[in-house]
């Protein structure tokens, strides 16, 4: 599994997690402790995306769009809709993805590579508040705000992440607003997330046939 794919669903977990549990360090003072207070703790979510993407050495960045549908208990549906329509469901055991004529493709299968499983199973110890993972994956340092809302800055720990990423900026209120990835090559990637939204509080029937 690779490390830009091991960030990438860590920060669609991020997306939804319910602050809660202990530190790694329980003594030790908590760089999370204001955005605990802050994030909302709910099953599910949906919103839009704007992603920019600076490619070292162009002047001018990628840019897409889309929207996203995070449901605790199933995963991730993420759907780009500008420049290209694509989709990505992420699972606990799978990654498909689904192009605009509608057919589909498994990138990868739990069962042909484990290591899946070990990687969506970080992404969801952290949905449900796991701050030991976090913990021990980052090194997390808070960043002072105006008053309002919370920033963090995470920087890989493994010598395998730091090998993909130097650092993961992330903004937010009761939801991560911004994020900002800056990779060992020089690109750097922000993604923002706006209309957020926590009712219907059940997936409706084409989102949940879009986990099947």
């Amino acid at each position: 599994m690779s490390p830009r794919l091991l960030v990438s669903l860590f920060l669609l977990g991020f997306l939804v997690i319910p602050f809660h549990g202990e530190a790694a360090n329980s003594s030790a003072p908590d760089p999370l402790a204001q955005a605990r207070t802050q994030v909302a703790q709910v099953p599910l979510l949906r919103g839009g995306f704007s992603q920019e993407k600076q490619v070292a050495g162009f002047r001018n960045p990628l840019r897409s769009s889309g929207r996203f549908v995070l449901a605790r208990e199933k995963g991730v549906v993420w759907t780009t809709v500008a420049p290209f329509p694509s989709e990505i469901v992420i699972t606990r055991d799978r990654i498909v993805s689904r192009q605009r004529d509608g057919s589909a493709r498994v990138e990868v299968d739990g069962r042909q590579q484990p290591g899946l499983r070990t990687v969506n199973a970080m992404m969801f110890a952290l949905m449900s508040g796991d701050m030991k993972a976090l913990t021990t994956t980052f090194d997390v340092k808070s960043e002072p705000t105006d008053g309002k809302g919370w920033r963090m800055t995470l920087s890989p720990r493994s010598r395998q992440l730091a090998q993909a990423f130097t650092s993961v900026r992330l903004a937010g209120d009761r939801y991560v607003r911004e994020v900002e990835l800056r990779e060992a090559n020089g690109d750097i990637t922000r993604l923002r997330f706006d209309g957020m939204s926590e009712t219907p509080a059940t997936l409706t029937r084409d989102e949940a046939a879009r986990f099947d």
